[in-house]
């Protein structure tokens, strides 16, 4: 099932457990995907693109321990 919903960084954030500044960050730095859609200025991303990164991020040790098992 594909989840198509739009997340802006308040809900990559809730996602991952960081605060809105460091997902910012993180774009920044080239170290988040680049947006599916950006609106009025806002980039927003598909939920199934964060989940994708999440699982590729690098320092995701939770991640890793799931490939693993």
């Amino acid at each position: 099932m594909t989840d198509r919903r739009l997340w802006s960084y308040k809900e990559i954030a809730a996602h991952i457990g960081v605060r809105i500044d460091t997902v910012r960050s993180y774009r920044k730095h080239g170290l988040l995907p680049s947006p599916d859609l950006v609106e009025n200025g806002r980039p927003y991303w598909y939920a199934d693109t964060i989940r994708s990164w999440v699982v590729r991020r690098p320092g995701n040790r939770r991640a890793r321990r799931d490939i693993e098992d």
